[in-house]
Parts: C-alpha cells; structure tokens; sequence
C-alpha cells in the first residue's frame, strides 16, 4: 500500500500544478468535470463496489443537494456552504427511506427499486413549481468570494475546491477499505448468508454505505449549482448520469480504490468530446461510443483497467 498511497500523492501534485501550467477555459473545465465525476462514482463505488448493491439512483442525491443550496440561498440567504451541509442531511433521509424497504431486495430488484426512485425524483421536481418545475432554477449572482462560493474572472478556484473534495473521497474509501466497515462490506457483497451467519448485522451496514454515497454525490450536487450557476431536473437527476457513474467504476475496476478515478480520466474527456464535436447532429452516436467501450472493458477485462497491475487477474 506504500507504493499506491506515493502513486496518490503524486496524482495529486500534478493535479495541483496543472492550473499553473494550463489555464485554458476549456482544459479547466474537462478537469474539473472529470474531477467531480470521480468523485461521485467513488461515492457509488462504497455502495456498488464494495457492498455489491448496484444503484441506479445516486443522481437523485446529485440534485437533492444541488436544489438543497439554491433554494435556501434563493429563498433564505442561506450561505452555500451551509447548503452543502442541508443537502447531505437530505440525501441521507432518501438513503434511509429509500434503503429501509429496498435492501430487503435481492440481486436485481435492489437496482430497479433505485431506478424507480430516480424516475419519481425526476418527475416530482419537474412539476414542483416550488423548486422551478421543468424551467429550473438560476443561481443568484454573487460577489466573487470562496465565502460564496462564486467565483466569475476564472475557473481556477473551482478547480482546486473540486481536487479537495475528490482528495477527501479517496481519503473516505481508503479509510473504508482499511477498516472493518470495508471488511463487513465486502463479506455482504460474497455471500450474505454467510456474513449474516456470522452475526454481520446487513441491514445496517448496507445503510452506512449507502449513506457515504449519498454525501459524496450530494457535495457535488452543490459544487455544479454553483459551478453553472443553473440547475433543472434534466442535468441534475437524469437517469443517465447514474448510468455513467457504473460505467466510470466499471472501466477502471468496481471495488478498487483508484477505479473510479481511472475510469474518470477516460471516460469523461470521451463524454466530453463527443459532446463538443459532435453536437447535436451527433445524437445517438455518443451513446453507441460509451456502449462499445463498456462491451470491450467487459470482454478483455471484467476487473476493470486497473486489472492490468494486479498479478493473478484477467
């Protein structure tokens, strides 16, 4: 583990230095992307990869806290950061409301609930009037300030308030992995009947995991409102973004520490792209792109990328 904690602090130098050196609109911006990405597949990757319960549904945590912060900015003069804090506090009550029931499912039926939630989410917040319906929200223009949370002349602070959190999320799993919660998470993910014979009590640990999901993907709900500085039900709960978060762990290795930000580098400078180039004429094309990459990943290397340094898998 001593080679892979070097290996992370010198990710993180170079991401640090890389504004220094590149500060193009657009190279700051597939950053910080890739970096908020990652940070919400790590979050899935505590529910997903280590307790084996695939969600569906980890966008509705992405818009709880991002609705969270503009409604009481909007509407109370809340600062964003004590949005952050009320927008974890909510996602982790839909953790909780949504866990209770759904755990007591099996195999598929777990990821299907989620999808369900995910979809009633959508369509409660498109026609709330309350939080702007389908015409979404925009963000009051602040004063420039890291107390705001706004930052207009550049993209560099956001840049390094998105690295911090992706440092915490890998600090998070890390402490995960090394810890008993992770021990317990995993033995629930090979066999739970064993883990239950064991007096693992399953229902609760699914619970926690699920619940450090739903504060790291809530934090970046925050960080994007801010970020865009508009949100609607559309960018913010698509079922979609859900879908990339399995996706990203998937290519760089679901259950590994550094999974989801391998498949962070690769796949959202490839989302990215597509979208730039392609446009709206390229429709469809996107998706057929993600879809080959996914098969190919499955095919050649089931464990993910990462696979490719661990001796005795393929």
């Amino acid at each position: 583990m001593k080679k892979g904690f070097l290996i992370f602090i010198l990710f993180t130098c170079i991401l640090a230095a890389a504004p220094v050196f590149m500060q193009a609109p657009f190279f700051l911006h597939l950053l910080i992307m890739i970096m908020m990405y990652a940070t919400m597949s790590i979050g899935w990757n505590i529910i997903g990869g280590y307790a084996g319960q695939v969600s569906f549904g980890n966008a509705a945590f992405f818009g709880i806290g991002a609705y969270a912060t503009a409604i009481l900015l909007i509407n109370y003069g809340i600062n964003p950061w004590l949005g952050m804090l009320a927008g974890c506090f909510f996602s982790v009550c839909l953790a909780v409301i949504v866990g209770y029931p759904c755990f007591r499912l099996r195999g598929h039926y777990f990821a299907i609930a989620t999808i369900a939630v995910g979809e009633i989410m959508v369509v409660i917040f498109t026609n709330w009037d309350y939080v702007g319906a389908a015409v979404g929200i925009y963000m009051p223009i602040l004063e420039e300030s890291f107390k705001n949370f706004e930052f207009h002349s550049s993209k560099v602070p956001y840049y390094y308030i998105i690295l911090a959190m992706l440092v915490v999320a890998i600090g998070i799993s890390y402490a995960i992995e090394e810890s008993r919660l992770g021990y317990y998470l995993r033995a629930i993910k090979d066999d739970p009947d064993a883990a239950r014979s064991l007096g693992i009590n399953i229902q609760k640990y699914k619970m926690i995991a699920f619940s450090l999901s739903a504060v790291l993907t809530s934090i970046c709900g925050t960080f994007y409102a801010q970020y865009v500085l508009y949100i609607h039900p559309s960018s913010t709960m698509d079922l979609m973004m859900s879908i990339h978060l399995c996706i990203i762990a998937l290519i760089g290795g679901i259950g590994r520490l550094f999974g989801p930000v391998v498949g962070a580098f690769i796949f959202i400078p490839l989302m990215e792209l597509t979208r730039v180039y392609l446009g709206s004429e390229g429709q469809g094309i996107d998706m057929i792109i993600y879809s080959v990459l996914v098969i190919i990943i499955a095919i050649w290397r089931p464990h993910g990328l990462l696979a490719l340094f661990s001796k005795g898998e393929k």
